[in-house]
């Protein structure tokens, strides 16, 4: 499944996937950084998604996992950001559902969001041949909270479409008069 490539105007199947892939790599090799592609044995057969020049180009930039192809990759992505450190982030759409709904309660569910916050980040920008720019998903907590005598609750302003990983960005600010 293409978990961080193409944008919502253009459906997966529409896109090749292997030049994206390979931008996102090549940014963040430019910045410095070991990476690991966590892929499905599918992208190694060449297709009209995944170029062969463009998958060798992106193994001699990055470690690469390749999963069977009805394999679970959360898992798999959950396991290489966990084993690899504090300072590990990782770049997915995938908003880990299925592992979130088999976690044991609500305070393992809510630490865990707030770990995947903390790490995960998602392509902001992409234009081919251009710097592919990325985006950290909101560190702060986005639910009603209170501090003294007021309350913190965000809110979507115009209710418009967002992405399922961005949040609100504005904040209603109430406090109580004694």
């Amino acid at each position: 499944k293409n978990n961080f490539l193409c944008n919502q105007e253009t459906p997966p199947l529409e896109c090749e996937l292997s030049p994206q892939l390979l931008a996102v790599v090549s940014e963040l090799e430019q910045q410095g950084l070991n990476i690991l592609v966590l892929g499905r044995k599918h992208m190694l057969q060449p297709s009209r998604n995944w170029d062969r020049q463009n998958m060798s180009k992106i193994k001699q930039k990055a470690h690469c996992f390749f999963t069977e192809n009805i394999s679970e990759d959360d898992p798999f992505l959950l396991y290489a950001a966990l084993h690899s450190g504090l300072h590990c982030n990782f770049l997915s759409r995938d908003l880990m559902r299925d592992h979130k709904a088999c976690l044991s309660d609500s305070a393992t569910r809510r630490l865990f969001f707030k770990w995947q916050r903390g790490h995960q980040l998602v392509i902001s920008h992409y234009v081919p041949g251009k710097r592919v720019r990325f985006q950290r998903i909101s560190a702060y907590d986005t639910i009603a909270q209170m501090s003294g005598s007021s309350w913190h609750i965000p809110y979507d302003e115009n209710r418009g479409d967002r992405a399922t990983y961005e949040v609100p960005q504005k904040w209603l600010c109430l406090t109580q008069d004694h």
